[in-house]
């Protein structure tokens, strides 16, 4: 414990043992011990507030479940889904959000650029579990990067909070132009 020295109230005038021992022992003068066993005390009780507690020797119970979900980390978008079919409607309005200027306006015209089919797994946090090519578009390896870059940066996908973890299938359909629609959400073809 460090203590700062308190200066001595005696005068300078007083001589002899008496003073010399005051000087000595200045940090328990009778004017000052007081103070510094007030101020022991007081850092003892703030020392014993801030202490751990020792461990308890009766076992404890296991968590219910309300403080298990306590713990649990809430994400920030959900889908009240109870179906696959629903969840994708959920996932394709999702990425379009998240991707507004790429959106093709208005009817696809007959023949597109490439068209991708992806099936996607999601955690019930609304991470992507894993994501598989069912239909790659082997003639444009630009649309397959840029299909995975796009689903990488929508995520955290809305959590499926009814279904705990969902897979689903999903139809890219990409234009010449770099823009694209969802199957899901499609305005169709000319």
């Amino acid at each position: 414990m460090f203590f700062a020295r308190l200066p001595n109230r005696r005068s300078d005038t007083q001589t002899g043992a008496h003073a010399q021992s005051a000087h000595q022992g200045g940090l328990f003068s009778s004017v000052s011990a007081t103070w510094v066993f007030s101020a022991i005390f007081v850092i003892g009780l703030l020392a014993g507030c801030s202490s751990p507690k020792l461990a308890d020797s009766t076992p404890t119970e296991s968590p219910t479940p309300a403080h298990a979900l306590q713990n649990k980390v809430v994400p920030t978008f959900v889908s009240l889904a109870r179906t696959p079919k629903e969840y994708r409607q959920d996932a394709a309005k999702h990425i379009y959000g998240s991707n507004q200027y790429r959106i093709y306006k208005g009817k696809l015209p007959p023949l597109l650029y490439a068209i991708g089919v992806v099936t996607f797994e999601v955690n019930e946090d609304g991470k992507i579990q894993s994501f598989d090519w069912m239909r790659k578009p082997k003639q444009a390896p630009e649309v397959i990067q840029e299909i995975e870059r796009t689903i990488k940066a929508a995520e955290p996908f809305p959590a499926p909070i009814h279904l705990g973890r969902v897979r689903y299938t999903e139809t890219w359909l990409w234009h010449k132009s770099g823009m694209f629609q969802l199957d899901t959400l499609t305005e169709g073809q000319i």
